[in-house]
């Protein structure tokens, strides 16, 4: 856990030392978005990773489900404080006018869903349903990865990059749920 407290506390200590440049809200946006990004990476990683004799791994999906909302929740506390002031009437105005705002704090509420139901009792008092919510994260990684695409101007090295990562990790569920189901 405290390792992936990491990102968090470095970029603590980057604003207290005054190293995040001129713009120092638009850095911690991107590096509190990028990490729930590479969170949600590592989640998705976990199922194959195991089937590959990482089976360890499993042990700390949850986990790692739960620091990917918190920096996703960091970025949008981030962008409640600095884009909007905290005013509904911005708010609401930014969900009309920027998809990328939109498809973001969708993802951000599926991430809420799967955080709010990742106790063990939650998991209990759901049943099976439970199992049927959480396929929620891949939603919320498309969601994700289409509020990175319409940020981005014109470098989209990386938007490239985690859209083919994405489709891999996501490609690879079908394919094997196709196998199981034939």
């Amino acid at each position: 856990m405290a390792l992936c407290c990491l990102p968090l506390g470095w970029s603590a200590w980057q604003l207290l030392t005054d190293q995040l440049g001129p713009d120092p809200a638009k850095m911690l946006m991107q590096s509190t978005g990028g990490w729930g990004l590479r969170g949600l990476t590592i989640v998705l990683l976990a199922a194959p990773l195991s089937r590959w004799g990482y089976r360890f791994i499993l042990r700390y999906r949850r986990m790692l489900g739960v620091v990917t909302f918190s920096y996703a929740s960091v970025h949008l506390l981030l962008f409640a404080q600095v884009y909007v002031g905290w005013s509904s009437v911005l708010l609401v105005e930014e969900l009309r006018e920027r998809p990328y705002v939109l498809v973001g704090f969708a993802a951000w509420l599926c991430l809420l869903l799967l955080a709010v139901t990742s106790t063990d009792r939650a998991r209990r008092s759901m049943g099976k349903s439970w199992r049927s919510l959480h396929k929620l994260i891949y939603p919320a990684t498309v969601l994700a990865w289409l509020h990175l695409l319409w940020l981005a101007r014109s470098d989209v090295g990386e938007v490239v990059v985690y859209g083919l990562v994405f489709g891999l990790l996501l490609g690879w569920r079908m394919v094997r749920r196709r196998r199981l189901a034939a």
